[in-house]
């Protein structure tokens, strides 16, 4: 008997301390010449680590519930603790009844230069400054944790963008590039200011009636599930007018672009005139992917 509740206290101790991210780290020296340098490979082990292990939220995953994602870094130049470098994150979740996953996050973040020691302590203060390193991928896990929570309940991801502004709010403090307003249209800032502005809000409806009822609906009924699909996309042009060629749905569909071609191109007939209209109105730099929408 004894032993039974130690081997369930175990089980229940793993889950219960499962964390939230399937994440692949991967850092890419070669533009520096120096790829098997030590350094590299160390931080690349810390970084898993990192991102893996520690706890980002209060709410417990089970295995199967981890977010798939990667970031690619980039390294392009190093002196001494000065790294100069790129980040290209990407996360995706599973379509409900099908064996296929979704592209959610895909962004491609210019502004990563960092300080790092080899074998530093990596810890997330979620209040408080600790390094650009840390900064930087703690924002993005919680872009991936609020987007993912979107696409399941209507801004489900609210909390997780909140701590992602908390991050670049205090991240300002040492004029790394990628946190203020004056660093442009497709910075962290501009990001995360985008996704809590009312002027936005469509961004949001859309990732949530797109996955939840347009994807996940396709196991029941494929029809119905790309015409809510179809429906969801209409929304974006409310935003469009709003803001022509707005960054977030740049972003949206910079994931999407390649998903929304094939679901148009296959399957039950919907109005695919109406369909091809609407994206090339609010997403015109995909046209090449709508003009292969055939049915």
């Amino acid at each position: 008997m004894r032993n039974s509740f130690i081997l369930l206290f175990f089980c229940f101790g793993i889950l219960g301390f499962s964390q939230e991210l399937n994440c692949n780290v991967l850092v890419n020296a070669q533009q520096t010449g120096d790829e098997n340098l030590p350094i590299f490979k160390t931080l690349q082990k810390q970084l898993n680590e990192f991102v893996n292990n520690t706890k980002w939220t209060n709410k417990t995953f089970s295995s199967q519930e981890r977010i798939d994602c990667s970031m690619v870094i980039n390294v392009v130049g190093y002196s001494g603790e000065s790294f100069q470098a790129s980040l290209q994150v990407q996360s995706s979740r599973p379509v409900y009844g099908s064996s296929f996953t979704t592209p959610i996050y895909n962004f491609n973040d210019k502004d990563f230069n960092f300080k790092y020691l080899e074998f530093q302590n990596l810890t997330f203060n979620p209040t408080q400054y600790e390094s650009n390193l840390v900064s930087v991928l703690a924002f993005h896990v919680y872009m991936v944790l609020g987007l993912d929570a979107d696409t399941f309940s209507e801004n489900g991801g609210e909390a997780y963008f909140k701590q992602a502004q908390t991050i670049a709010n205090y991240s300002q403090q040492e004029n790394y590039k990628g946190w203020k307003l004056a660093d442009g249209l497709q910075s962290r800032f501009a990001l995360i200011d985008n996704l809590l502005s009312p002027t936005f809000k469509e961004f949001r409806q859309v990732m949530y009636s797109y996955h939840r009822q347009g994807l996940d609906a396709m196991s029941n009924n494929v029809k119905e599930g790309k015409e809510q699909i179809a429906t969801a996309l209409k929304q974006f042009q409310a935003m469009n007018s709003r803001r022509p060629n707005s960054f977030l749905i740049r972003t949206f569909f910079d994931a999407k672009a390649d998903e929304i071609e094939q679901i148009f191109s296959d399957g039950p007939n919907v109005n695919i005139a109406s369909v091809k209209e609407t994206l090339q109105k609010v997403a015109p730099m995909h046209s090449s992917k709508w003009q292969n929408i055939k049915f």
